[in-house]
């Protein structure tokens, strides 16, 4: 299983919004031990332990899907993590397929590779009125949202480990579906 999570690198950008899926992929590298490391000349930090791989695409969102086949071999199955403003912070959902839902590195990815891949969509809420979806994304939670969030990333992450230790689609699904 390959894992993308998708973010901005940099530090400008670390814990905003956009970057829910970075975020995430590093909790289940913490969890799993695994240390993502960026190898020379490529766009994107990796970590690989057993039947799981880690990867966090360093081509700014828009791009994502520019390392996707770089990092999959066939029969891979891949999971997507991703923001998602149409779920209040603190809620997640897991699909397979689909569209964009308007979210750049989604087309990127689905550019790149087709749609027919699982997605972890964490929710960031929407932006405020007056308050721009590129600004809204590239923001810090406050306080309270990022106690939300976070633990939507834990149970994101919990979802990706299940998922890489065998359990149904499925019943991954019914279980998010049941938090």
């Amino acid at each position: 299983m390959v894992v993308f999570g998708l973010g901005n690198p940099g530090a400008g950008y670390a814990r905003t919004r956009h970057n829910v899926g970075f975020d995430t992929v590093e909790r289940i590298a913490a969890l799993k031990g695994m240390k993502l490391r960026k190898r020379c000349f490529r766009l994107y930090r990796r970590a690989s332990a057993g039947n799981l791989t880690l990867v966090e695409p360093l081509t700014y969102m828009n791009s994502s899907g520019d390392v996707v086949e770089e990092n999959l071999k066939p029969g891979d199955e891949m999971v997507v993590i991703v923001d998602q403003m149409d779920l209040p912070p603190g809620r997640i959902r897991i699909r397979r397929g689909g569209g964009s839902a308007g979210h750049n590195g989604l087309k990127s990815i689905i550019a790149a590779h087709g749609s027919d891949f699982i997605r972890i969509y964490v929710g960031i809420g929407r932006p405020q009125e007056g308050t721009s979806v590129t600004d809204h994304v590239l923001t810090r939670f406050n306080e309270t949202d990022r106690v939300l969030v976070d633990q939507a990333e834990e149970r994101a992450a919990e979802a990706v480990l299940r998922l890489a230790g065998g359990e149904r689609f499925e019943s991954v699904v019914q279980w998010a579906n049941s938090l």
